[in-house]
C-alpha cells in the first residue's frame, strides 16, 4: 500500500434511486376489520402500517383515549407492501451492479423481487442489501415485502428459544425489535410493521465503499483522522482511497485483489470539541473518496471532533470505584437524562424534531443523553445534532430488563446489528459510552431469574464477550461498560457474575427506584452513590396535552381514559402515596394535576441537589427521563406533545452552571455552592433564617471564592440553622446569581399563607414578559402557559419569592398579553395553593 498527500479535487459518483413512491399496503391475513381486510391502501416509505392507515383515514389516532386497545388487532395481522420499480434497458446497462437496499425493516418479513425470494429478515435494528442485477428487467419490476404479525412472530420465537424472564407479558426479547414497541410502563403498545427507514436502488460499477469507519484523535496541538475502509468490488482493478479534511488529503492504493485500507491524515493544528458548558463544539468535515484510474466512483462524508475522553473507574483509598467522565483532561460532572423513542411511531421523528427536543435538553443545562436499551439506535440525525449542541451521548445496546437467549438465530442477528451500528455511529464526537444493556446484570442477580432460567442462557455472552469485542475491533476509541447499572471490577466467569453487586452504590453506576416504588423521595438523601444512571418520579403531562388525548367526562385521576394513559403498576397509588407526606391530596382535577406535577419536580430536585452536593465523589446523575412517546402520566420532563412540565424547570434549576442549595450533610445543615463555570465564583454568601413574612431572624455572612469546576460546602451556624417555629420559618442562602432555600417543615405542616401576587405584562419581540410581584411568601411559583395558548412556552419555573420580590417570566409562542389571563389561579400556580392554610 503506497501513500501520497496532495490537495487535488475529486469528481462524483454512482446512482442512488429512492424508492419512496408508488407503494401499496394490504392486510394479507389476520383479524383486520371488514373495511380494511383485502383493501389496497396507498403506502409511504419510510412508513409503517399505522401511518398509512392514519393517512387513509381508516383508523383513529392510537394515542387518543383507549384507541390503543381498539387498534391492537394491527399487531396480529400479516401485512404486505408492494411497489413496482420501472427501469429501462439503458439504466440497466449503465452500471455493472444494481443493489436493492433497505435501511430499516420492521421487523419479520420476506422480501421478493419479480417472484424470486431475496431473503427472510427478522431484525428492525439493521439494514439489508441485495444484488438484484440479474433479477431486474426492462419495464416494471414487482417488489413485495410480506410482513409477519410481530406479536405472533415473537410468540413463535419464544417457544423455539425457550421462555426467558421479562417484566411484561409479550416476549419482546425473542425478536430483534424495539422492546418498548410491545408496551412499557410509560409506553403505548403499537406492534408496528413497515419499511420504517428508506428503501433505494443503488447502481454502481467497479467498486463501492462498503464500510467506512472514521476516528479522530488530538495529537498535541494537532490531530489525526484515520479512516478504515472496506470496499465491495464488481471488478478486480486497483483502487485509490482518499481522505480529505481541512484542505489536506491523503490517498492510499488498494491493489487488485485487496478489499481494505487504513488511511490517516495528520493536521498541524485543530480546535478541540467540548461538551456544552466546557467549551466550543468544533467539528470538521471528512470526505472519503474511492477512485480508479483517476475517476471518482464513490464518496461518503463524516463530521468529527477532536477530543480525548475516558471514564475514570479507579478505586479510592476505601476501595470505592469511581465513574468519573474526563474530557480533554477535565473532569465533567454528568448532568444527564435518559432518552426513549420520541414517538410511539418512530418513523414520524425527523431531524427538525430531534433538533427541538435536544435543544430543549441543552437549554435545561443538560450535557448528556443516554439512549436507553429498550428503544432504538437512533438515526444519524440524532447523533449529528448532539455533536452540534455539545450533548454527550451514551448508547445502550438494545437489551432491556430481560433475559436474552444466546442461541441462533438471535445470536447472529445481534452480532450483525451491533457491528453495523458501532461502525455507523462510532465516529461521533458526542459518543461517550457504549453500554451492554439496561438492568439485565442487576436483574440476573436480584429478580429471581436464576432459578427460573434453570441453566438457560440469559445474555452474559453478549455483555461480557461479544459486544466489548466488537467495540474494541470497530471503535476502540469509545469506552464500553457491560451494563447499567454496573460496578467496575465485575465480570462473568462462565457460571456466575463476579466482583461487586451490579447496583452497589459504592461502585460505578447505580439505579435508584425504591423511592418511587416504595419510599418517600427525601430518602434519596440516604444514598451517596458514585454515579446515578437512573432514577425518577412520575407526573402527568401538561394540561393541554392531557385534555387533547383524554376526553373523559368528567375527567378525574381515576377516570377510564386517565387509567389507560397511566401505564405504571399501581401508578396512581404511588402518586398519591408520594404526595400525601408533603401536600394533602386535592379533590378537584386541575389542582390534583398541578399537585402531582409539582411533587414530581420537587422529588427530582431533592435528588439532584443532593447528588450534586457530593461532587466529585458523586460524578453524575442521569434522570429518568427526558421525553415521552405519547401523552401519558410518566417520569418525563417533556411530555408526548413536546411541552415542558414543571420537572423541566427542576432540571434547569438544579443543573444551573452556578447553583446554591442547602443540604443536611453529615457535618450539619450546610450551604453547598457549585461552580461549573471556568472562572472563580467570588463574592459573599448570605445565609438567613427568616419568618415567612421575610423578616430576618438570624444571619451568617461568609466571603466565597469557589474555584472553577468545583463544589464547596459551608456549614450553617447553629443560630441560623435552628428554627424557633418550624412551621413558619425557612432558611435562604444567597450568593451572586444564586439562591438556595430550606424549609424546616413539610408544606402541609406549615403556615404557608395564601399567595398574594400582582401580575403585569410587557409585549416583547417573539412573545411577552410576565412579571409577578409577590405580596407574600410564594413557594414554587410556576406559569402553566399552555392553558393560555397550547403553543406557548415559558423560560423558567419553580421560583420562590418573599414579599416585595418579583420575577419576570419570558413567554414565547403566543400573542396573548392580557395580565389577567396569566394571573388566573389555574395558570399562575404555587405550592401555596395546595396548603390548607391558603
Amino acid at each position: 500500500m503506497s501513500i501520497t498527500t496532495d490537495t487535488r479535487p475529486l469528481a462524483f459518483l454512482p446512482v442512488h434511486r429512492a424508492l419512496a413512491d408508488g407503494w401499496s399496503l394490504v392486510a394479507a391475513s389476520g383479524p383486520a376489520p371488514e373495511d380494511i381486510a383485502g383493501r389496497v391502501v396507498p403506502a409511504a416509505v419510510p412508513g409503517v402500517v399505522h401511518t398509512d392507515l392514519l393517512a387513509a383515514g381508516l383508523i383513529p389516532d392510537p394515542c387518543l383515549d383507549d384507541n390503543e386497545s381498539a387498534l391492537a388487532w394491527i399487531g396480529l395481522v400479516d401485512w404486505t407492501y408492494e411497489t413496482t420499480i420501472a427501469t429501462t434497458e439503458a439504466e440497466l446497462t449503465a452500471a455493472v451492479r444494481h443493489d436493492l437496499v433497505f435501511d430499516g425493516v420492521d421487523t419479520v418479513a420476506s422480501i421478493s423481487l419479480n417472484g424470486v425470494l431475496l431473503a427472510n429478515v427478522a431484525n428492525q435494528h439493521r439494514s439489508y442489501r441485495f444484488d438484484v442485477t440479474r433479477l431486474l428487467a426492462a419495464g416494471d419490476n414487482r417488489l413485495v415485502v410480506a410482513f409477519r404479525s410481530p406479536v405472533r412472530a415473537a410468540n413463535e420465537q419464544s417457544v423455539k428459544l425457550g421462555v426467558r424472564q421479562r417484566p411484561y407479558p409479550l416476549p419482546y426479547e425473542a425478536i430483534r425489535k424495539s422492546a418498548c414497541n410491545f408496551g412499557w410502563d410509560w409506553g403505548i403498545a403499537t406492534f408496528t410493521s413497515g419499511l420504517w427507514r428508506p428503501v433505494r436502488l443503488e447502481s454502481w460499477s467497479r467498486a463501492r465503499l462498503a464500510e467506512v469507519r472514521v476516528s479522530a484523535e488530538p495529537v498535541g496541538d494537532g490531530g489525526r483522522v484515520t479512516a478504515a475502509v472496506r470496499v465491495q468490488r464488481a471488478s478486480d482493478v486497483p483502487l485509490d482511497v482518499s481522505v480529505e479534511i481541512a484542505g489536506v488529503r491523503t490517498t492510499a492504493t488498494i491493489t487488485a485483489g485487496e478489499a481494505e485500507a487504513s488511511v490517516a491524515v495528520d493536521l498541524d493544528a485543530v480546535e478541540r470539541w467540548w461538551p456544552v458548558g466546557y467549551g466550543a463544539q468544533a467539528l470538521y468535515d471528512v470526505t472519503v473518496s474511492l477512485a480508479t484510474e483517476g475517476e471518482a466512483i464513490d464518496e461518503t462524508r463524516r463530521r468529527v471532533g477532536f477530543r480525548e475522553l475516558e471514564w475514570n473507574t479507579d478505586a479510592d483509598a476505601d476501595g470505592s470505584r469511581a465513574f468519573q467522565l474526563v474530557v480533554n483532561g477535565v473532569p465533567v460532572f454528568v448532568k444527564g437524562v435518559n432518552w426513549i423513542p420520541d414517538d410511539a411511531l418512530p418513523v414520524r421523528v425527523d431531524r427538525a424534531r430531534y433538533e427541538r427536543r435536544l435543544t430543549q435538553a441543552r437549554d435545561a443545562n443538560l450535557n448528556l443523553i443516554r439512549v436507553w436499551g429498550g428503544g432504538l439506535y437512533e438515526s444519524d440525525d440524532f447523533y449529528e445534532v448532539c455533536d452540534e449542541l455539545g450533548l454527550l451521548t451514551w448508547q445502550d445496546f438494545l437489551f432491556a430488563c430481560a433475559a436474552y437467549a444466546e442461541e441462533e438465530p438471535l445470536r447472529s442477528e445481534i452480532e450483525a446489528e451491533a457491528r453495523e451500528n458501532v461502525a455507523r455511529i462510532g465516529h461521533h464526537a458526542s459518543l461517550a459510552l457504549f453500554t451492554g444493556n439496561n438492568e439485565n446484570l442487576w436483574g440476573y442477580e436480584d429478580w429471581g431469574w436464576q432459578e427460573l432460567l434453570d441453566g438457560k442462557t440469559w445474555g452474559a455472552h453478549y455483555y461480557y464477550e461479544l459486544l466489548p469485542g466488537i467495540v474494541s475491533e470497530l471503535a476502540s476509541h469509545v469506552p464500553y461498560a457491560p451494563g447499567s447499572p454496573f460496578s467496575p471490577g465485575g465480570g462473568w466467569d462462565g457460571a456466575a457474575q463476579t466482583g461487586p453487586h451490579p447496583n452497589d452504590e459504592k461502585h460505578g453506576t447505580m439505579h435508584l427506584w425504591e423511592q418511587w416504588n416504595r419510599e418517600d423521595w427525601p430518602t434519596y438523601r440516604g444514598f451517596r452513590p458514585r454515579f446515578v444512571a437512573e432514577f425518577g418520579w412520575q407526573g402527568p403531562p401538561a394540561w393541554s396535552t392531557l385534555t387533547r388525548a383524554v376526553s373523559d367526562t368528567p375527567l378525574t385521576p381515576e377516570s377510564p381514559g386517565m387509567i389507560v394513559h397511566q401505564k405504571a403498576m399501581e401508578g396512581n397509588v404511588k402518586l398519591s402515596r408520594g404526595l400525601v407526606k408533603h401536600y394533602r391530596i386535592p379533590e378537584d382535577m386541575e389542582t390534583w394535576h398541578w399537585a402531582m406535577q409539582l411533587n414530581q419536580a420537587n422529588a427530582v430536585s431533592c435528588a439532584l441537589d443532593w447528588f450534586r452536593a457530593h461532587a466529585p465523589f458523586t460524578a453524575g446523575a442521569v434522570v429518568w427521563q427526558l421525553n415521552d412517546c405519547w401523552p401519558v402520566t410518566s417520569w418525563a420532563a417533556i411530555d408526548g406533545d413536546g411541552r415542558e412540565k414543571p420537572l423541566y424547570f427542576a432540571l434547569k434549576n438544579s443543573f444551573a452552571p452556578r447553583a446554591v442549595t442547602i443540604q443536611p450533610l453529615e457535618s450539619g445543615l450546610s450551604a453547598v455552592l457549585t461552580n461549573e463555570r471556568p472562572d472563580a465564583w467570588t463574592g459573599e454568601l448570605v445565609v438567613s433564617r427568616r419568618n415567612f413574612d421575610g423578616s430576618i431572624l438570624a444571619e451568617q455572612r461568609v466571603p466565597i471564592d469557589i474555584a472553577p469546576r468545583s463544589t464547596q460546602s459551608i456549614e450553617i451556624v447553629a443560630d441560623a440553622a435552628t428554627a424557633g417555629d418550624a412551621a413558619a420559618e425557612l432558611i435562604t442562602a444567597d450568593a451572586p446569581g444564586g439562591r438556595g432555600v430550606w424549609f424546616f417543615a413539610e408544606p402541609r405542616d406549615s403556615a404557608l399563607p395564601a399567595a398574594r401576587t400582582v401580575v403585569s405584562t410587557t409585549p416583547v419581540d417573539g412573545g411577552v414578559d410576565v412579571t409577578v410581584n409577590a405580596g407574600s411568601l410564594v413557594r414554587d411559583l410556576t406559569l402553566l402557559v399552555d392553558k393560555i395558548d397550547p403553543e406557548a412556552r415559558v423560560d423558567s419555573g419553580l421560583v420562590t419569592l418573599f414579599p416585595g420580590e418579583s420575577h419576570t417570566f419570558h413567554v414565547t409562542g403566543t400573542t396573548v398579553t392580557d395580565a389577567a389571563a396569566y394571573a388566573a389561579p389555574t395558570v399562575l400556580r404555587s405550592g401555596n395553593q395546595l396548603v390548607a392554610y391558603a
